[in-house]
């Protein structure tokens, strides 16, 4: 799902009436009623509903909310920052169609009255003040409501953005800006609803009538949502067998760090792979093959110190042959010899390759034998391997993540996944998905394995879409870790839990693709 400016959704709108014939006053009528069955689903027990509008076309937005809310049996009572007579177009259109008396606000004073105090008491807030078209700081009577709202314990649902909140910004808010314990925005987000943590509850993106062709964004930005890859999760045809869902070939390991290449290889599993062999040092494959009996193991020579041997080279190359998919990195350590390897392996593969932990450090200050020019490298760096792959400090990458990230996929002509709170997914020209499942109990060490088999296995299911099969991938990853968050905790979540929270995680995206609403948190 494409993210947008707020410039930009004017356009959307203003050519999805003009081109395509769709009027304003059906945008927002439509806009309107998706707020109010927002409210009906996900607030049932809210049943005193207040409504603070302003005069523009979000204060008309929450003018048709109000009107559906009316309709459906709950008690509404509007709060209107205006005058009537500043009421233009489709608000003052939408405003004629309220069945109920507003309660109209001139002042300060007229905010602090009796007819207002006695409609405070209401079970939920609708903000419906400002919109994404306006430009902080807010400041005069709209200020003097959001204050009202945030002092209060009320539950707020914010229309199109939290009111007094900059769209454009992808940095923490500044100055005054409402609460929100949950947002409905329109045909396609802009940058602060994905980045800017508006809420700590559910952004819900509805269709209101804008065709896809209408949805133009300069920003080379997107959400990763079930929709885009729904392709990919959807049921298998009856006539299936291990041979139609690729084969991965993953290379770790080491003394001490057998878990690690384990953990990527039955994830690739997991993740719907037909096959997954785990190629490890020699002294090392008892202990990987202990873990499931579903993984194929290989032993390869090994180095005095319990690394994979530069020697191992030729029985590698055997074994990538018939593979799908080649997943380096997990446990193989940094020793000398084995980073050598690893460098040969990238250089000499021809089959897709995801690329992680000390297989990405391998290449830390010879960056210039890393490139995927003409196939498939995925590198899944965290902030402090792309600080080393980028010669910059950790500081550096998180002060910038999108601008690091796609200057090191353009350079490299490789899919670099940058993880943490949003992880981003970078292609070569600069076309960026952001993901927004995944929360902080995933950081304990694993996870980052889990999610190379996971990207293993999907690109294996799906090599001739492996750019889809990664977004895919990050966000079922991140999904299993909320799943596990909700039935062992942020504290107490392990890299193993996600295994089990994923096939619930497949079963989520199949439904969520479905559904009319895109939600994330």
């Amino acid at each position: 799902m494409k993210i947008v400016t707020a410039a930009e959704m004017r356009a959307i709108d203003q050519a999805t009436s003009e081109r395509w014939g769709v009027p304003s006053l059906t945008l927002m009528e439509n806009a309107g009623t998706a707020v109010a069955e927002h409210v009906v689903l996900n607030y049932p027990q809210a049943q005193r509903v207040l409504v603070f509008c302003g005069k523009g076309n979000n204060g008309g937005d929450g003018f048709v909310a109000a009107r559906h809310l009316q309709q459906k049996g709950k008690s509404v009572q509007v709060i209107l920052l205006a005058d009537r007579v500043d009421l233009h177009g489709d608000a003052a259109e939408m405003f004629g169609k309220l069945p109920i008396s507003p309660i109209v606000v001139h002042s300060n004073e007229d905010l602090n009255g009796e007819q207002v105090r006695l409609a405070l008491p209401a079970d939920l807030y609708l903000d419906a003040i400002l919109g994404t078209g306006f430009k902080p700081p807010v400041s005069g009577l709209y200020a003097d409501a959001i204050n009202l709202m945030n002092a209060s314990q009320v539950p707020v649902v914010a229309v199109d953005i939290p009111s007094g909140a900059d769209a454009d910004t992808m940095s923490p808010q500044q100055g005054t800006v409402a609460r929100a314990d949950s947002i409905d925005t329109f045909t396609a987000p802009r940058p602060a609803h994905v980045f800017s943590s508006l809420t700590a509850g559910v952004t819900c993106v509805a269709e209101i009538g804008s065709p896809a062709e209408a949805i133009v964004s300069s920003l080379q930005l997107n959400v990763i949502t079930p929709r885009d890859f729904a392709v990919l999760i959807a049921a298998r045809p009856a006539e299936s067998n291990k041979g139609n869902y690729g084969h991965v070939l993953v290379i770790g390991g080491s003394k001490g760090k057998a878990g690690s290449v384990a953990m990527s290889g039955i994830s690739a599993l997991r993740a719907g792979a037909g096959l997954a062999t785990v190629a490890t040092a020699e002294s090392v494959l008892p202990t990987v093959a202990g873990f499931h009996p579903e993984l194929m193991t290989e032993a390869l020579a090994e180095t005095d110190e319990g690394t994979i041997a530069a020697s191992a080279i030729d029985r590698i190359e055997a074994l990538m042959k018939g593979k799908t998919v080649l997943a380096i990195g997990p446990g193989i350590s940094q020793f000398p010899e084995t980073s050598e390897l690893v460098r040969t392996l990238v250089s000499k593969s021809d089959i897709p390759i995801v690329l992680d932990a000390d297989g990405l450090n391998a290449f830390a200050g010879r960056t210039n034998e890393l490139n995927g020019k003409g196939r498939v490298l995925v590198i899944t760096p965290h902030p402090g391997e792309m600080a080393r792959l980028a010669g910059c400090s950790i500081a550096d990458v998180q002060k910038d993540r999108l601008g690091v990230a796609r200057q090191f996929s353009r350079e490299h002509e490789l899919i670099v996944v940058l993880k943490g709170h949003r992880t981003l997914v970078v292609q070569p020209n600069g076309e960026a998905w952001v993901n927004t499942t995944g929360n902080p109990g995933m950081s304990t060490g694993g996870t980052g394995d889990i999610l190379t088999g996971i990207i293993a296995g999907m690109i294996a299911q799906h090599p001739n879409d492996a750019l889809l099969a990664v977004t895919a991938a990050v966000h079922l990853h991140g999904s299993a870790g909320d799943v596990m968050a909700e039935s062992v905790g942020e504290h107490c979540m392990v890299a193993t839990d996600l295994l089990q929270g994923l096939p619930k995680a497949f079963r989520y995206a199949q439904q969520s693709a479905r559904e009319k609403f895109v939600c994330w948190s």
